[in-house]
């Protein structure tokens, strides 16, 4: 993946694929992807990039840190 930095959605899918997680599911609110009992919450399509303080927040809740999205 790119440098830590603001992503694009379908990167930050394509990411996650690569670490293990499933295909976006429909959820309430908010599309969410699987790995296991790990369920992450993906932003809905928007103008613009993801920020970096989301893109953290999201890696943390998959368990993920910034080296080892950097390594995907």
């Amino acid at each position: 993946m790119p440098l830590f930095g603001p992503t694009k959605r379908r990167d930050l899918i394509r990411g996650l694929r690569k670490g293990g997680f499933s295909d976006p599911f429909a959820g309430g609110n908010h599309e969410y992807m699987e790995r296991g009992s790990t369920r992450v919450p993906i932003p809905n399509p928007h103008q613009g990039d993801i920020s970096v303080a989301l893109l953290k927040r999201i890696l943390a809740v998959a368990g993920s840190s910034k080296d080892e999205w950097e390594a995907l």
